[in-house]
């Protein structure tokens, strides 16, 4: 069969859009833990994004939300990150406590009361050294974002004092959060996050606590719990990781690449977590919630009455570690 000139052109030509176009893309597979309506998402996507632009489309992230790919438990999903089971995961450092008990130094209770302490530890040595712990564990963090500080919401009461916790059954994510709630008298139970709405709704937790930008608001926890408290007890950063095996596989400009665009998604993350946190109050007043904020004395006596966990949680992580990152928080104020 013979075939034309402008045939031949034509077939090589699409030869050529086939080798360069989709079909040629690495895909690879992200889990987040939270819902498609998320902050988490949204810097998920941005990843995505950056990473495509940089790549030309030779490299495609595939987000599956809800710890999907671990059938929505989240330790499970970090594990499944270190056996390269799965290529990416954005998590929030609580939620690897199981795992890697050193990332709840972050969320140790009152231990930030800013921005500013929170970015001087990430993007100083306290960050370096948890990259090299999780890295022990064959997990490669390559940028940190925000799931912010951790506000109590309920349906019995408004908190006010340590002692409006008492019986309270509360939902928690991790571990030492249940330590925390158990000094504040409350009874936790803790969830997977894809177990918690319903739980809500139907009154098997009376409340839980998330940050506002990052959780309460995008997932819609306002429809199911009628009191808040900005009591600014717990700060929960998120960081973007990759498998250590996928990792060593990539060449230096490779590696270079998906840092780079992991950097720049998690900066967007963070970015639009903290301008919803600071409209977050607001709108939650405009959605019916009673929100109380309370005042520095207040602050003190919920620190006070969860030193306990604080002390625990300190000899569980290191105390060494959590020096570095009081240091560091005293260096920037």
């Amino acid at each position: 069969m013979k075939i034309s000139k402008l045939g031949a052109i034509a077939l090589f030509s699409a030869t050529l859009a086939a080798m360069a176009g989709p079909a040629s893309a690495e895909t690879y597979r992200l889990s987040q833990n939270t819902s498609n309506t998320t902050t988490w998402q949204k810097g998920a996507e941005k990843f995505n994004e950056l990473l495509g632009e940089a790549t030309d489309g030779k490299m495609e992230v595939r987000i599956f939300p809800n710890a999907q790919l671990a059938g929505g438990d989240q330790m499970k999903q970090t594990e499944m990150v270190s056996r390269g089971s799965i290529d990416f995961m954005l998590t929030s450092a609580i939620n690897v406590t199981p795992l890697v008990p050193e990332l709840a130094v972050f969320s140790l209770p009152y231990l930030y009361s800013d921005y500013d302490a929170v970015d001087a530890t990430t993007s100083g040595e306290p960050g370096q050294k948890i990259e090299e712990i999780l890295k022990e564990h064959g997990i490669i963090a390559l940028a940190w974002g925000e799931n912010g500080f951790r506000e109590v919401t309920n349906n019995v009461r408004p908190i006010k004092t340590p002692e409006d916790m008492q019986g309270l059954k509360m939902r928690v994510s991790g571990p030492m959060y249940i330590d925390v709630m158990q000094a504040l008298g409350a009874n936790p139970q803790q969830m997977q996050w894809s177990e918690t709405f319903p739980a809500l709704q139907q009154g098997v937790v009376d409340g839980q606590e998330n940050p506002i930008g990052a959780v309460i608001i995008p997932q819609r926890v306002y429809e199911v719990q009628k009191y808040l408290t900005t009591w600014h007890y717990s700060y929960d950063p998120l960081f973007l990781g990759v498998s250590e095996k996928l990792w060593d596989s990539w060449d230096d400009q490779t590696k270079t690449t998906v840092e780079k665009a992991a950097e720049e998604a998690m900066e967007y993350q963070k970015e639009i977590s903290r301008e919803g946190t600071a409209k977050g109050v607001e709108f939650l007043r405009e959605q019916g919630m009673d929100v109380y904020e309370p005042n520095a004395e207040e602050i003190d006596a919920f620190r006070e009455a969860t030193k306990p966990a604080f002390d625990t949680w300190s000899k569980k992580v290191g105390e060494d570690l959590v020096k570095s990152f009081q240091d560091t928080i005293a260096q920037s104020n």
